[in-house]
């Protein structure tokens, strides 16, 4: 039996996902509707499918299933939409709303503007620092990496230049490398000074992507233990910029950009 079920289509620096309030439409495959709407010319087309729900817990509750079906731990760029989504339809009047998800719960600082969210904030929480001079080989080549968790798994590379660097070759590589039997997501920076870089993502499960709000958090931490950065870095994605601060006093990691509504639509499962 089909059922209608209506979505929203948001973007966060160009991370685009699709956005269904399950206490109003509950859905019970998730994998398999992130797959088909995601696709991008028989379907919805979107980095994946971003549940909101109840919680117990927190004020709201985020799963999240990307393109290829498989369940993401967090998104910061999906977090800052779901702040955007829940103020401006009324779920809540709270301008700092806690979100619950896979690796934890997330506080959302809301700024807003006649009526409207033009800016979110979230409280990524601490990151762990893995190795940070990881040596791998993969494609007969050999890389250096810095293993940084942000509650899910990335790598980061730097490279001296981005446009010379075959993104969609290596990255599916290293996301299925050996040493990573859960998989991870593959950060590629090009430090241009102390306070901006430029990155580009390979995510795990989707592939290429405008950008990801987790990966801007690991790539700056990555270069601040590496002595590549300051505490307070802009973070320039294909989809735009992030501001991401690590505080040193809490530990905790900041991220601020908009979050951007682009359609919405009702589609059948």
């Amino acid at each position: 039996m089909t059922q209608k079920i209506k979505f929203t289509k948001m973007h966060g620096a160009g991370n685009d996902y699709i956005y269904v309030n399950t206490m109003i439409y509950p859905i019970s495959n998730p994998e398999e509707l992130a797959i088909r709407w995601s696709a991008p010319h028989t379907g919805i087309g979107s980095d994946g499918l971003v549940l909101i729900g109840s919680s117990d817990s927190a004020d709201f509750s985020m799963h999240i299933y990307n393109a290829d079906g498989s369940e993401a731990l967090m998104c910061g760029n999906a977090s800052r939409c779901i702040g955007k989504y829940v103020y401006e339809k009324g779920l809540t009047q709270k301008k700092v709303v806690t979100l619950e998800t896979l690796s934890g719960i997330k506080e959302l600082q809301l700024t807003v503007k006649r009526r409207k969210v033009t800016e979110v904030t979230v409280d990524m929480g601490m990151p762990s620092v893995g190795e940070i001079a990881l040596e791998l080989e993969a494609g007969g080549k050999h890389y250096t990496g810095t293993v940084i968790s942000m509650g899910n798994p990335h790598l980061v590379l730097f490279v001296e230049d981005l446009t010379q660097t075959d993104i969609s070759r290596i990255g599916p590589l290293l996301e299925h490398h050996p040493l990573f039997p859960g998989r991870t997501n593959v950060e590629f920076a090009q430090v241009i000074n102390d306070r901006e870089i430029r990155m580009r993502v390979w995510e795990r499960g989707s592939g290429i992507t405008q950008a990801c709000g987790t990966g801007a958090c690991a790539t700056a931490v990555a270069a601040i233990v590496n002595g590549k950065s300051g505490r307070l870095v802009k973070v320039t994605m294909d989809g735009g910029p992030l501001s991401i601060r690590w505080d040193q006093e809490s530990n905790h990691v900041y991220m601020t950009g908009e979050a951007v509504k682009v359609f919405e639509g009702t589609i059948e499962t």
